[in-house]
């Protein structure tokens, strides 16, 4: 199975600098610092044009967790038709109940706009706030999901290798197991190698800097970087290096 590196991004011209280090699909997303909310459709129809990239469209309408209220699941409907039709290749979501199980009607309507539109439909790390893994895993291939990105269950990829691995092993022919956090040209390879997958995700974390985030007395600054003005973007170099390290 060729190996595949994707690269979580969180504006154009993140996309474009994964573009340029060597990937093949990106997880298209605004708000990273946020854990990643649905991207604008402007950026994906830009990313489309100028690229030739797979592109995976984050869709996940707030901050914090993944119960979502009727007014977010309109709203998660809404953008899930409107990106596929501006050219999206796949959706990434993810819906729990209150008591963090997969939540199955929404789960279910999702896919069904995907499977219009013959997209994929990935369910992302909601499934690693979910206790069963397993029964969840199971509801998901049998609501058509066809990819899962997992740590699993664990705050960084690595920790989660042994789950990752008996995962990969019991029902990697019927999803993809896709490992994300923390994973870098360092680890990637071995990561791989212990449990078996053939597919990582990654942010390529770089940090560039906007002089105008503060003012003399106020402050848009959001991060723990030492300095106040800098945001996150995808380093071009950091995605060469993981893509020529696998």
């Amino acid at each position: 199975m060729e190996k595949v590196v994707e690269i979580c991004c969180g504006s154009y011209e993140d996309a474009l600098a994964a573009y340029r280090g060597g990937a093949k699909r990106i997880e298209l997303n605004s708000a990273l610092y946020l854990g990643g909310l649905t991207p604008s459709p402007g950026t994906l129809v830009l990313t489309k044009k100028h690229t030739d990239l797979k592109v995976i469209t984050m869709v996940r309408p707030r901050s914090a967790g993944f119960c979502y209220s009727d007014a977010d699941f309109e709203v998660m409907k809404a953008d899930t038709e409107l990106l596929m039709k501006n050219g999206a290749d796949g959706i990434a979501f993810g819906c729990l109940d209150q008591d963090g199980r997969i939540q199955e009607e929404q789960v279910r309507q999702i896919v069904e706009i995907i499977d219009a539109y013959r997209g994929e439909a990935v369910f992302h790390r909601a499934f690693d706030c979910v206790e069963d893994q397993y029964g969840a895993i199971e509801q998901l291939i049998a609501m058509g999901i066809c990819r899962v990105l997992t740590s699993g269950g664990r705050a960084k990829a690595m920790d989660g290798a042994a789950r990752i691995a008996d995962l990969q092993k019991q029902y990697g022919e019927k999803i993809q197991i896709l490992a994300g956090s923390g994973v870098n040209a360092e680890n990637a390879r071995e990561l791989m190698e212990k449990t078996g997958i053939w597919q990582v995700h990654s942010s390529c974390k770089g940090w560039l800097c906007d002089p105008t985030t503060q003012g003399p007395d106020v402050s848009y600054s959001y991060t723990e970087h030492p300095d106040k003005n800098a945001y996150e973007v995808v380093d071009e170099a950091l995605v060469k290096r993981l893509v020529d390290a696998i």
